[in-house]
């Protein structure tokens, strides 16, 4: 089908070649969503694990989700509502009251689509919940959000807490941060950096960080996939500070629970892991079991 899409192109207008681009690519997708949803419910269709279960019996019912699960349905991106800033012509959302702002490159539908998953992410029953009623924050704790991107994850918290980093490696969102956080431009500081375990003129490692800045009390990370390095950096920083939270991703590899529950664990943290399973789809990697849990918190008395 491929060769005759593109066979096309020499004969028919642009717009209906567009068109037909579009028809291949999300017949594509949906075929090979399905082939993974079936290979997920053949691989998990014995099992006895309670978290398991309800995995599987939304998929035979449902199409394949990032989170499998009922509560993802609450979520209607045709209901979010997009305003446009009239001085810098930036676009936000009301986020529990507040301006969320968005690149300015985005299109109104891009966000409404971004902002629904940013919904699914932070549900009550999302498996990449970073916060719980006994996991929380407090008016003293000093916020490390690494891997900002928007910022709704400080957006939501900003007000409970002494101070806020936000650690962001992408230019296109450090206006939209700028704007968002003005109000609390007191205590939100914007650090253009992507944060592993070396330093360049674009990177930064904690260790680094640390020799300048308040001590880090909470750490939010969500780095695609670095998450690693990031803990190798602060592994000198680890063994010797105490106090400190941490929510920190696991879905993005293969291994990336067990690695960093038995890396935290050797540093002294308490380690709990999140509730439920996440589907990875877009890791081109993912393989048998498929399911991986959304992230870890742990805590160091």
């Amino acid at each position: 089908m491929k060769k005759i899409i593109l066979l096309l192109k020499k004969y028919i207008p642009n717009e209906l070649y567009d068109s037909l681009v579009v028809f291949y690519v999300n017949k594509r997708t949906v075929f090979n969503e399905n082939r993974l949803k079936n290979k997920i419910i053949s691989f998990h269709k014995n099992s006895k694990d309670e978290e398991i279960l309800p995995i599987v019996d939304f998929l035979k019912n449902n199409k394949l989700e990032v989170f499998p699960y009922p509560f993802a349905k609450k979520y209607n991106k045709e209901t979010i509502t997009v305003f446009e800033n009239e001085e810098n012509k930036l676009k936000y959302v009301l986020h529990q009251g507040k301006k969320l702002y968005f690149k300015r490159s985005m299109s109104i539908a891009h966000i409404k689509s971004l902002y629904q998953g940013l919904l699914f992410d932070q549900d009550e029953n999302s498996p990449h919940l970073y916060l719980t009623e006994t996991f929380q924050l407090n008016e003293n704790d000093v916020v490390a959000d690494i891997g900002s991107a928007e910022g709704n994850f400080s957006l939501s918290n900003v007000e409970k807490v002494k101070k806020i980093y936000l650690f962001e490696s992408d230019i296109e969102w450090i206006e939209a941060l700028e704007e968002t956080f003005k109000p609390w431009k007191e205590k939100v500081e914007i650090i253009n950096y992507f944060v592993t375990d070396y330093d360049s003129s674009s990177t930064i490692s904690i260790k680094t960080f640390y020799e300048n800045h308040d001590k880090i009390t909470f750490f939010k990370v969500d780095i695609e996939g670095e998450e690693q390095n990031f803990l190798n950096s602060c592994k000198p920083v680890f063994e010797i500070e105490k106090n400190i939270k941490m929510a920190i991703c696991t879905y993005h590899k293969q291994n990336d629970e067990h690695d960093f529950n038995q890396q935290l664990t050797q540093l002294g943290f308490d380690v709990e892991k999140s509730k439920g399973y996440m589907i990875f789809m877009h890791d081109q990697n993912l393989s048998a079991p498929y399911l991986r849990r959304g992230l870890l918190r742990a805590f160091k008395s």
